[in-house]
């Protein structure tokens, strides 16, 4: 074998290796991000580039659309999925990879229609074949008691649940809120071996969409929620480094992001509702579904 022919073997042997582990790398990294139905292999490794899995949140302009607009639609989606409740209204959907890998819709009635103190923020998402993936539930208890204790400074706590998991992640406002200043929100994933992950979300000082930066327990820039200023609905691109791209946090990052329709709306009803409650105007009962959350774990059954 001459030099050139060993050379170009060589050359074509690494080229070889090199794919070899990128494709194991992609695999990899698709791992991590397809712990439920939903997501495929080939959907993550498309939705991976640069160090970072990306997603996009779009909130939809009007009710009108295929999935709940037609003949017995509700009814049809009431059967695929119990969580589809008769009041559920889908407003946004999730893309990954340039794929519609799940939607996400509210409770009209217990929060539109519902009397102050009656109020309740409730997000569901489904998979794009309806079925269900998580729920995110403003825990109005918990809300009205660190409300209270900032003496007016809404600080919303949500309840996050999703499939196949035993943990429920706790999303919370920060009542270190200065005025004109950004406001941030605390949250942490529980570890299968009893070893949480804490991750911090700042809004810019400057924005006009909405936007976050998600911070690391170590203070390290991890992902980025970037709300685009000319959408007429809604839309939120998001990134996330793949060491970081657990599927629980994913749901966490696109509920929030889909939460930013309703943020303002819900810092001015705690806001309201705590004056209520100091004036002794009105008297709070909680929900059984958010009792349920606060019970004792180790009571009698």
């Amino acid at each position: 074998m001459t030099a050139a022919a060993a050379r170009a073997e060589a050359r074509a042997n690494t080229a070889a290796a090199n794919a070899a582990a990128a494709d194991a790398a992609a695999d990899a990294r698709a791992e991590v991000v397809t712990k439920v139905p939903g997501v495929s292999k080939a959907t993550a490794a498309k939705a991976t580039r640069n160090g970072y899995y990306h997603f996009m949140v779009d909130v939809w302009i009007t009710n009108f659309n295929a999935i709940e607009f037609g003949i017995y639609k509700r009814t049809r989606n009431r059967a695929k999925s119990r969580q589809f409740t008769t009041d559920m209204d889908i407003f946004a959907e999730v893309t990954e990879g340039g794929e519609r890998t799940g939607l996400i819709g509210y409770r009209e009635e217990t929060w539109k229609k519902a009397q102050t103190k009656d109020k309740r923020l409730v997000f569901k998402m489904f998979t794009d074949t309806l079925n269900w993936r998580a729920t995110m539930d403003l825990m109005l208890g918990r809300s009205m008691q660190q409300t209270i204790a900032a003496r007016g400074t809404p600080v919303m706590v949500y309840a996050i649940n999703t499939d196949r998991d035993d943990f429920v992640v706790y999303l919370e406002r920060s009542a270190n809120k200065w005025p004109f200043m950004p406001e941030h929100f605390g949250f942490f994933i529980p570890g299968p071996d009893g070893q949480p992950v804490f991750y911090r979300l700042k809004r810019h000082l400057i924005n006009l969409g909405g936007d976050y930066t998600l911070y690391d327990e170590h203070d390290n820039k991890v992902g980025n929620i970037d709300g685009r200023v000319f959408s007429i609905g809604g839309k939120w691109k998001c990134k996330v480094r793949i060491e970081h791209a657990d599927r629980r946090l994913l749901t966490v990052l696109q509920m929030f992001a889909a939460m930013q329709v309703f943020n303002g709306e819900s810092r001015r009803y705690l806001r309201r509702l705590w004056r209520m409650v100091r004036r002794g105007k009105t008297a709070i009962v909680l929900d059984p579904q958010e009792l349920d959350l606060y019970k004792n774990p180790r009571r009698l059954r």
